[in-house]
């Protein structure tokens, strides 16, 4: 990290986090942490510990390093960062590896499809019941809806 300090650590956050679509409260809701702690950040009133630094990395798809390179965040904290972040939330996985299976799935016989399609109506009825993230739900109904689709041209719409 430079010496030089274009941004705010605060004004880092509030930025992305607009660019991302995310309200406080959503932010707040994925880091685990109540929506005035995310004020409080934003308007520099308080920096963010390391681990929500991590937690922040992660939810804007970037390196710890990355997000407070070029900000006021302190040096010392900086340097405890570690070099890497999750980037996705276990919903999110999940939601990547059943897309690979719906495709394949949807080339499937028919009679083969049936029980992979109860499988992963399954799992993501699993997962909508632990999302807590509203655009978490939505991307699961959305799965929900092209897998319902895939049993309805397999002639299987109640399966």
């Amino acid at each position: 990290m430079s010496n030089f300090q274009s941004e705010s650590m605060g004004r880092r956050i509030a930025r992305l986090r607009v660019d991302f679509g995310f309200t406080q409260q959503q932010l707040a809701s994925r880091l685990a942490i109540s929506r005035n702690a995310v004020s409080h950040m934003e308007t520099e009133l308080s920096q963010p510990s390391e681990r929500t630094v991590v937690l922040l990395a992660g939810v804007f798809r970037m390196e710890p390093h990355d997000l407070v390179a070029g900000t006021d965040y302190p040096r010392a904290k900086a340097d405890r960062l570690p070099l890497m972040a999750a980037r996705y939330t276990l919903v999110e996985a999940r939601l990547l590896a059943l897309d690979v299976e719906r495709r394949w799935i949807a080339r499937l016989d028919p009679d083969a499809a049936v029980d992979a399609i109860a499988v992963v109506r399954a799992e993501l009825s699993e997962l909508e019941a632990g999302a807590s993230d509203p655009d978490e739900r939505r991307a699961v109904r959305a799965a929900q809806r092209e897998v319902a689709a895939i049993a309805s041209r397999h002639g299987r719409a109640s399966a």
